[in-house]
């Protein structure tokens, strides 16, 4: 089945066509007149799925699937990749795992179908696998010594109480210490399958092409697979967003290494499955704590010089969102400074947005969306992700008109429904005295 999605003001940008094979994968592949094709295979397995006892899985998982599988010796295929100038890379985030490679167009059918091998088909080597734990101890060791990390695990211990977001995306040490090789190969099998992928192809060759030669290189693939191909995900249990936060709760840590202290204040908001409700809070964050003009960098960083630094951030996950304001600054300052952003909240709940700044954040987001649309890789990324995650393209595509349609009453009425100025959660971390 495929069908051409293309929207309004993005028509003119972006036109993909959604392809789903009877197997159960969806393609969404998109000519572009730019020397270069990406293939981005996105699944929405991420750390979200898997259990405390196995928390880490999926990331662990990512560094595995580069070594090899049984037609493919460990290294053979960045071999491949380097030796035509391609490039190949890997992410891992709560609800969603992508590996892609970026090649010329001459190249694609060559190398497309073995990053499909390795992603299908990982081998999952007991000797690797021990091997890459070190890797991975040490990567989780690094995070922990990065001041930014360790903040914004904070946060979200604070933000969330029972949803898996509250879990480092790397796991543990003392859970990666202990994870077992058939326990990976357990969950790659269980999930790793084609109903699970999104293969987003994007690049400077026909439609037909690309879709024949993701489609070849997964039937291949399925064809050398050891184990049947039958899709039977695990039970999970059942995931509801948390409630808003009632009252005024504070996290208050002591962290050494910090010269300045970290401020943050945090709402649960809604996620992308319930997306309408989320645009007029991404454009909130941007009237707050985006760009030099934003009002609380230019009050608070600015004009009062009482932060070194101040972002807002509108974090949409699947089940539940996340409006936070994080600021950067000297210890005696907070008190002062947590009052001020609280005097913006409220002002937000009483006077609308001015047209001037509403429309400033309308041309940032269309300008955004236009730069963001540049590369083969921008698109493959945003197909990708819209796919894998709600299954449905035209939200990515009609995002800027969703964003031009919101006027003052609209951004008025989410401050009034989400960011309440006397119920939230702040942490804090400060130095030592």
């Amino acid at each position: 089945m495929t069908s051409i999605l293309a929207n309004s003001a993005a028509a003119r940008i972006n036109a993909p066509t959604v392809h789903r094979l009877p197997n159960g994968l969806t393609i969404v592949a998109e000519q572009m007149p730019v020397e270069a094709v990406n293939l981005s295979l996105w699944l929405g397995v991420g750390s979200a799925v898997e259990t405390d006892d196995i928390n880490g899985m999926a990331h662990f998982l990512e560094h595995m699937i580069f070594k090899g599988s049984a037609r493919l010796q460990s290294g053979e295929f960045e071999r491949e990749i380097e030796q035509r100038g391609a490039v190949t890379n890997a992410a891992t985030s709560q609800d969603y795992t992508y590996y892609y490679i970026t090649t010329a167009p001459k190249d694609f059918a060559t190398l497309a179908p073995l990053q499909i091998e390795v992603v299908l088909n990982a081998a999952i080597p007991d000797v690797a696998f021990e091997r890459e734990r070190s890797v991975v101890l040490e990567e989780i060791r690094r995070s922990e010594d990065n001041p930014r990390r360790r903040t914004y695990y904070r946060l979200m211990e604070a933000a969330f109480e029972h949803l898996p977001y509250r879990r480092p995306v790397l796991g543990p040490s003392e859970v990666i210490e202990h994870l077992k090789s058939q326990q990976m190969r357990d969950f790659h099998a269980t999930w790793y399958r084609p109903q699970s992928i999104t293969a987003s192809v994007v690049g400077n060759l026909p439609v037909e092409q690309l879709i024949e030669i993701v489609a070849a290189g997964f039937a291949q693939a399925e064809a050398h697979r050891s184990e049947p191909i039958s899709f039977c995900p695990p039970d999970l249990p059942e995931l509801s967003p948390e409630a808003a936060f009632t009252g005024i709760q504070r996290y208050e840590h002591i962290d050494n290494s910090l010269q300045q202290a970290r401020l943050g204040i945090l709402w649960r908001v809604p996620g992308m499955a319930d997306l309408p409700q989320t645009y007029a809070l991404d454009v909130l964050a941007s009237i707050l704590g985006q760009g030099r003009t934003a009002r609380l960098v230019r009050d608070l960083r600015e004009e009062r010089g009482l932060v070194s630094g101040i972002s807002v951030s509108n974090m949409t996950y699947i089940r539940q969102g996340l409006f936070y304001i994080s600021a950067q600054l000297p210890v005696e300052n907070l008190d002062t400074v947590e009052a001020l952003i609280l005097d913006h909240i409220r002002r937000l709940h009483l006077e609308l947005i001015s047209e001037a700044e509403i429309q400033r954040v309308r041309t940032l987001v269309a300008n955004r969306y236009i730069f963001g649309n540049e590369t083969p890789s921008d698109r493959a990324s945003l197909y990708g992700y819209y796919q894998s995650i709600i299954g449905d393209l035209a939200p990515a595509l009609s995002y800027p008109d969703q964003i031009q349609s919101l006027n003052a009453q609209a951004l008025q009425a989410a401050v009034q429904q989400y960011l309440a100025p006397d119920a939230y959660r702040v942490v804090v971390l400060k130095p030592q005295a």
